[in-house]
């Protein structure tokens, strides 16, 4: 069944034009009748039936509210340093899979990658694009956003997270495993961490001593070194596993 992000507050009965209105009368040419599933901005999930579709609008009312909670009980963003190729929309497209709700982009100081303003915007574009799309597959009740961010920019947004990791291959070189489980541990429903991970060539003894000073803990993911692409999933998993699994 198709599902489809709203920007709005839910309501047991809604108007669907633009984009959705489109993919529903023209790409699956529904009827009435047909059910959808609908995802509003305050993180409300329904069922939807069609009650009438005309040129520019689809109106639709709630059959019943989605029960299944398929989001992480904790906020995790995702911040990634400039990787090289396609990568970043690996991450994104699985990322979101796994139940990360947000993703930064910043360039590190090891990046390769080089992007201008008006590459960042269109890239962006693009990669709140595919999140969608994989928000849509995996029935996500939060539509993750994509943002690119200065390093500047990142540090001060530090403040507004409740716990800040920084993988960093050096700590699981040196068997450090404690500072994942730990942070999970501490955090709380609702609470808000951010995880930060270098591009290819790592995070530079420069930037982390920046990302220390500003509250970044270094944490550790595994004794085994892990690709740019590939750490993120690592700690999806491993707070999927703690918080969702085991419980």
């Amino acid at each position: 069944m198709q599902r489809y992000f709203l920007n709005q507050a839910y309501q047991p009965t809604v108007e669907i034009s633009g984009e959705p209105h489109h993919h529903m009368s023209r790409v699956m040419r529904m009827t009435v009748g047909d059910q959808v599933f609908l995802v509003f901005n305050d993180q409300v999930a329904i069922k939807a039936i069609i009650r009438g579709i005309d040129n520019d609008k689809v109106t639709l009312e709630e059959v019943e509210k989605e029960q299944l909670q398929r989001e992480l009980p904790i906020s995790i963003t995702i911040a990634s340093g400039f990787p090289k190729g396609e990568k970043l929309e690996l991450i994104i497209q699985k990322g979101t899979e796994l139940g990360a709700c947000h993703f930064l982009a910043f360039p590190g100081e090891s990046s390769v990658a080089k992007w201008d303003a008006k590459k960042q915007l269109k890239k962006q574009q693009r990669l709140n694009k595919i999140a969608q799309e994989a928000a849509e597959q995996s029935h996500r009740q939060v539509l993750p956003k994509v943002r690119f961010i200065s390093e500047k920019e990142l540090i001060a947004s530090f403040t507004e997270y409740d716990a800040v990791l920084i993988a960093y291959e050096e700590s699981a070189k040196q068997g450090e495993q404690a500072q994942l489980v730990q942070t999970l541990q501490q955090l709380t429903t609702s609470q808000k961490l951010l995880v930060v991970f270098g591009p290819e060539g790592g995070l530079t003894p420069n930037e982390i001593e920046k990302f220390q000073l500003a509250g970044g803990k270094l944490c550790g993911l595994g004794p085994r070194i892990l690709r740019t692409e590939t750490a993120p999933f690592y700690l999806l998993s491993a707070a999927s596993f703690y918080y969702e699994l085991q419980h």
